[in-house]
Order: structure tokens, then sequence, then C-alpha cells
């Protein structure tokens, strides 16, 4: 699955901490136009490193990137996340660019923030018009390969909607998770910022470790 960026992952091994044997990757933030904060939960992706370090023998590095999709450093970062309560508009370019980077072996992991759900399904429905978003059946890896979850866990609630594990399969491979009416990233925050409580803020790093455990193993 990480062929295609094995060249470009050992660029990048030593994000981390400098020691060649200490990290395998680097996760990466989207930046995206439009208006949206991609910015936001500053704090959650921190605590997902930390969480997949301590629990995991993923040796993932400490240093969170940002990249944006016509970034030369995109296909460095086999997985990124993207988050926000905003609009997302991604050009011609863009979307020929994102749609190259997931073919080609990357993963995006899309986590509504409650605001950008219009826009970015209406992104994605450009980005592969021949395979739409679908909901992701409780028994796929994604939420059973490291830890026993049921589905997407629930960490706020806005409209009333149920927490849902959507995605885009390229040639039956998962290369967008889109966690909808969730807010996995607010529960991966400090506990201090939203005040979740340690139950929420557990079940969110769990989805999270589980996305990250899944992506290096897959099945």
């Amino acid at each position: 699955m990480l062929l295609a960026f094995a060249p470009c992952l050992c660029a990048f091994i030593t994000a981390g901490t400098g020691d060649p044997r200490a990290c395998e990757f680097t996760l990466a933030r989207l930046k995206y136009e439009g208006g949206g904060d991609w910015y936001a939960n500053p704090s959650a992706l921190p605590n997902l490193v930390a969480a997949v370090k301590k629990r995991t023998g993923i040796a993932v590095c400490d240093t969170i990137a940002t990249v944006a999709v016509l970034d030369e450093e995109l296909f460095r970062y086999p997985l990124v996340f993207m988050t926000g309560h905003g609009n997302v508009s991604f050009s011609h370019a863009e979307r020929l660019r994102l749609r190259s980077y997931l073919i080609g072996g990357g993963m995006l992991w899309a986590d509504d923030n409650y605001g950008m759900d219009k826009s970015f399904r209406r992104e994605i429905a450009a980005l592969f018009p021949e395979n739409p978003l679908k909901e992701i059946p409780h028994t796929h890896g994604i939420y059973t390969g490291f830890y026993e979850l049921p589905g997407v866990p629930k960490i706020h609630e806005h409209d009333g909607e149920p927490a849902q594990g959507l995605g885009v399969f390229f040639e039956d491979r998962l290369v967008i998770f889109y966690t909808y009416s969730a807010d996995i990233g607010d529960g991966m925050e400090d506990l201090h910022v939203h005040k979740d409580g340690e139950k929420l803020h557990e079940l969110a790093l769990r989805m999270g470790v589980n996305v990250i455990a899944w992506f290096f193993n897959p099945r």
C-alpha cells in the first residue's frame, strides 16, 4: 500500500526526533482554500500521535506537518487529515492532484467539525464522480483493526443525526474516510478545550488510533 510513497517517506523519517529508527511516518494536516478553518482543533493531532506512539508499535513522528494539495511535499505524507467548520474549495488543478495522490496510495481522513459537510461532499463528488461516498459497514477493519468499535463514536450533538463513517473506495481500497456528525477532532483535543469528559476523549482517540493502525495494516 505504501510502495508509491516509500522513497519520499525515507526523506522524512527523521522528522520527529532526529533518530532514523525512531519514526516511520509523519501525520499531515491538509490546508485548503474556500474559507474554512482547516487549522481547527490544534491539539487533536498531537494528542493522537501521542496515543499512537504509546499504544501501538507504529513509530509515528512527533511533528505534525501542514501541507496543501499543490505543495511538492504532499506525496511525502501517505495519510493526511482535514477538518473545519466552513467551506472547502479545490481548484481543478487541486482536484486532479488530490485524485492522483489518493489513487497512488495516499489516504485522506476528513472529520466534519460541523459546517463543512455540504462543500466537502460537493468536492468529493467532483473528485470521484464514479465512486460516491457510501457508508462503511461496522464490520470494516477500520473499526476493528486495533480497538473493537461499533462504528464512529458520537462526540458532540448538533442536529440530532447519528455519527457516520463514510468512505470512497478506489479499486476496493478505502482512499477517503469521512467521519460525519461525530466531531472526532473535538474529542481528541485537550480535555479542557471542549470539556467532553474522559470517556468521550478516549473514544475519539480510539477512533483515531484505529484509522492509523488500519492504514498500516488494512484488513
